[in-house]
């Protein structure tokens, strides 16, 4: 079974920094897109930002210049730098991965359990 697992977030005063981490594990013939997103409460769950294996980033608008999503194709793992925080970025931060688990399986998008950001003004 594919199992995402997040870790990094908590609670910062607003411009502080954290960093999130993603570990994708289990069967997984092809990763493809791996991405952030986050919802507050509330509100629906949004896009963040989103990293293509080939190296193509998509971010949310309010996020450009101050996220940073990277990975670690040998680990398996997404990160998400977060510099100069916002009380608006408070909310719980997902993980999602694009995974083929075998060579004749298709690909489905898995998520994480999720990770608590908290910014304090």
């Amino acid at each position: 079974q594919v199992q995402l697992v997040e870790s990094g977030g908590g609670l910062v005063q607003a411009g502080g920094s954290l960093r999130l981490s993603c570990v994708v594990s289990g069967p997984i013939y092809i990763l493809r897109d791996m991405g952030w997103y986050r919802q507050a409460p509330e509100k629906e769950r949004e896009l963040v930002a989103m990293l293509g294996r080939g190296g193509s980033t998509n971010y949310d608008a309010s996020v450009k210049g101050r996220f940073t999503i990277s990975r670690d194709n040998a680990q398996n793992t997404v990160f998400l730098q977060m510099n100069d925080l916002k009380p608006d970025d408070t909310g719980v931060y997902f993980c999602s991965a694009e995974v083929k688990p075998t060579w004749n399986t298709t690909f489905e998008k898995y998520w994480g359990q999720g990770t608590q950001v908290s910014v304090s003004s």
